[in-house]
């Protein structure tokens, strides 16, 4: 009768697992350590500033980014140009606003995308084990082994340098690093005694992996994906600086530090690359706070 009344309780179990009802307050509890956290505090209201900024960007300024002023031309900051201007007259203050909606898609699109793929694959796979994993890994090392800067000449070359080219590159160059490291937190967390609990209850491989597996794993998944959409940005710049990313008629960042290339505009017209350098700089060490912050939030071995 005993057992009998045990399986009964371990039906309703799974029924209600199965239906989603079962719940847990560990959401709100690593919410609540997120914002207990100061420097991730600091970075969300850095982060929600220049993203509120860029996406709303005709509220702050009413200059067009792309318009050439040759009566303006290497204008320091002032009431109608807060930034200054750049060597076209172009307005360096709705550069940075309207290029930041560039850069912020280049930067978290590629680094979530990125980490989509990357730690779906990984995570079934190495929790199936198999052919399959085998498979998966060899697959990350053959885009791993590219150098990001011979795809950026390869792609360029042959299409054209174009914001979804650029995209592209960081994707199948950043997802083998997010599926390496969603494997072997997987390949640790699948000997684990609850999760062989869980394969006795009869819970599909989905619902195990996913569910109750992969939350445990969060931490170091959402650091990194904070890094390389961090790591994106400052490539995107990168590239585009040299000349090898966005094309040049499309602001961005990276676009607007391109003009500062040459040594006399470094030392004598500062406002075309101090501005947009600081709002990088700022924008990246948000991240990287968020990233420390959820990192803590989500650590299992700090819940209290």
């Amino acid at each position: 009768m005993a057992s009998r009344s045990q399986n009964r309780k371990f039906d309703k179990i799974l029924a209600r697992e199965e239906a989603g009802v079962l719940s847990s307050k560990s959401g709100s509890r690593a919410l609540k350590k997120l914002f207990n956290n100061r420097l991730a505090v600091v970075g969300l209201i850095l982060f929600s500033i220049i993203v509120f900024t860029a996406v709303f960007a005709p509220l702050f300024t009413s200059a067009d980014p792309s318009k050439i002023d040759l009566r303006n031309m290497s204008k320091p900051p002032s009431l109608e140009h807060w930034f200054g201007t750049d060597k076209t007259g172009r307005d360096v203050f709705a550069r940075v606003l309207y290029g930041g909606r560039v850069s912020i898609l280049v930067g978290l699109g590629s680094g979530v995308i990125s980490a989509i793929i990357g730690v779906l694959i990984g995570a079934y796979t190495a929790y199936i084990g198999g052919w399959l994993d085998v498979i998966a890994l060899r697959i990350s090392e053959l885009f791993m082994s590219f150098p990001q800067i011979i795809l950026v000449l390869l792609l360029v070359s042959i299409i054209g340098q174009s914001l979804i080219n650029l995209m592209i590159i960081f994707v199948l160059t950043g997802w083998g690093g997010m599926y390496r490291m969603a494997r072997a937190r997987m390949l640790s967390l699948r000997e684990e005694e609850y999760v062989q609990a869980l394969q006795s209850f009869g819970l599909s491989t989905a619902t195990i992996c996913y569910k109750h597996i992969l939350p445990n794993a969060l931490g170091p998944i959402m650091v990194n994906i904070t890094l390389s959409t961090a790591a994106f940005i400052l490539a995107e710049a990168g590239l585009s600086f040299l000349g090898l990313g966005v094309p040049a008629s499309i602001p961005t960042w990276g676009n607007i530090l391109n003009v500062a290339q040459e040594i006399r505009v470094l030392q004598n017209f500062w406002w075309m690359w101090l501005p947009v350098g600081m709002v990088i700089s700022l924008f990246v060490l948000s991240v990287n706070f968020i990233g420390d912050g959820l990192r803590d939030a989500t650590d299992p071995s700090q819940q209290g």
